[in-house]
């Protein structure tokens, strides 16, 4: 009888207890990962379950339920009073074995397909203990249990919200309920039919490309902005012009000075929280925007995804409120700090565009009307005041404590402003010196910072960083890790 395999399991299996996958599962895929690498071999004797539970330090059912699995994939063989052995079905031909075992799918597909490279997302994956982002919330802050609660509350049992029919453009309840709610925070007065609830942003901007953009329309948006809508309008054949932006926003007369009436179709901006610098549209050119979109003929994308974390009294007035929809379309996000699974986006537009908007609905995905029952219920029993409040205070807290990390650990090597909106900082450097190196250095402690944080030309070094998903314990020691590879190469420049 031949001997187990030597190689220990931990060397070539990692469990990690903070991804949503089942560990398992993680041992399957890490197994098979294994196998493809020729780490362990067809044929090889594989250790008891108990042996590799207790070297991964996991239960011995849970090896038990990987092995189960890997043999329905076809990467184990379990023979009775024999043991475990490794298969690899991708060994065998297809003439060769009296059963055919399946066989994956080749690594570069034998036929043309559509590639689109301005579709690639600068997002890294998070499996470092620290990260930033570029603005994300603390989803525990509100706690998922209390939006099942409400859920589960749907499922079982006849609400006031049953008296509203669904239709197949979505939930009348939770869109009567939703305009109620945005003409009481945003100081609108908008009826139902000029709402229209989309369950992503990606969507949105996916739609509007659609129903606006025919190829080579001018699209103005700022020289720093969103990568996401940049890159779908770019997708739809649009010609991105870049509009610099100073302390107040986008310098709106540059867009008189560039170009004439009747050459631009659209401008899109954030007038709340500019990404990535996180300023604000003065209400002067606020004013001047809506005047040119009158006298050059085009029409404004408003994005203002950032409201909920802005505080009240901080509230300036949206360009769509200042113009009621004649040339302004807008978008936002209604519950952004909920779990991502109970979020909601929204267009506000006159009615015919999103009548013809709804038909792209068929195709990125109906409405899920639980969910949107749910959501009406938060705002129909006042729960949702009580979220915001409690959020609002949180960010409150979080983006003081950033301040003084900043402040303590950078002094006068950084500049920035306190944020009004949003949950970004966006950090310039005195000294130059490479974000891709600083990204190198902290990745080996610990932290990641990924690349859509990372801003660098000839005129800026810049870091737009989250704070708003850090706790106490974890913001301190991502400032310092921060600081600590800053101060490195800071020390080899000189």
């Amino acid at each position: 009888m031949s001997s187990p395999v030597s190689i220990g399991f931990h060397s070539i299996i990692k469990i990690d207890r903070r991804k949503e996958d089942a560990i398992y599962l993680q041992i399957v895929y890490q197994f098979i990962n294994a196998v493809k690498r020729n780490l362990l071999e067809d044929g090889d004797l594989l250790p008891g379950s108990r042996k590799i539970a207790e070297e991964l330090n996991v239960h011995r059912k849970t090896i038990v339920a990987a092995l189960a699995e890997l043999q329905d994939q076809g990467w184990v063989k379990i023979l009775a009073n024999r043991g475990t052995f490794v298969k690899n079905p991708e060994l065998i031909g297809t003439s060769g074995s009296a059963i055919e075992a399946f066989r994956q799918p080749p690594d570069f597909a034998p036929y043309f397909f559509r590639k689109e490279l301005i579709l690639d997302m600068p997002i890294s994956e998070v499996p470092e203990r620290y990260y930033f982002t570029d603005g994300t919330p603390d989803y525990n802050v509100i706690g998922a249990e209390e939006l099942v609660r409400f859920y589960a509350s749907m499922v079982k049992r006849k609400k006031k919200s049953d008296d509203f029919p669904t239709t197949t453009e979505g939930n009348l309840f939770f869109r009567d309920q939703l305009s109620y709610y945005l003409n009481l925070t945003r100081g609108f007065h908008l009826s139902r039919n000029f709402l229209l609830p989309i369950a992503s942003r990606e969507q949105i901007f996916s739609i509007l490309s659609r129903l606006l953009i025919r190829p080579d329309d001018i699209v103005l948006v700022e020289n720093l902005s969103y990568f996401l809508p940049n890159m779908i309008f770019s997708q739809a054949g649009a010609k991105l012009k870049t509009i610099p932006v100073d302390a107040e926003g986008m310098i709106v007369d540059k867009i008189g000075d560039q170009f004439r009436p009747g050459e631009i179709r659209c401008v899109y901006l954030n007038t709340r929280c500019q990404y990535p610098t996180t300023v604000n549209l003065s209400e002067r050119r606020k004013i001047q925007l809506l005047q040119l979109a009158e006298q050059y003929n085009f029409i404004i994308i408003e994005d203002d995804v950032d409201f909920e974390s802005s505080f009240f009294k901080e509230k300036g007035e949206s360009l769509f409120r200042k113009n009621g929809g004649n040339r302004v379309i807008y978008t936002g996000a209604f519950g952004s700090f909920f779990d991502p699974g109970f979020q909601m986006n929204f267009l506000i537009a006159p009615q015919d565009l999103l009548e013809e908007g709804k038909k792209y609905l068929n195709i990125f995905g109906k409405p899920n009307f639980m969910i949107e029952k749910t959501l009406g219920e938060i705002i129909h029993q006042g729960d949702i005041f009580r979220y915001q409040r409690k959020f609002q205070k949180t960010i409150a807290e979080r983006k003081e404590l950033f301040v003084q990390l900043l402040l303590r650990h950078f002094e006068d090597k950084i500049r920035f402003e306190v944020p009004a909106s949003g949950l970004a900082f966006w950090i310039q450097f005195n000294t130059v010196v490479s974000l891709t190196a600083l990204q190198e250095k902290v990745r080996s402690q610990g932290l990641l910072l990924p690349s859509n944080c990372l801003y660098q030309n000839k005129t800026v070094t810049a870091l737009r960083l989250g704070f708003a998903h850090l706790d106490e314990q974890s913001m301190v020691a991502a400032i310092s890790l921060l600081r600590a590879a800053y101060a490195d190469l800071v020390e080899n420049i000189d």
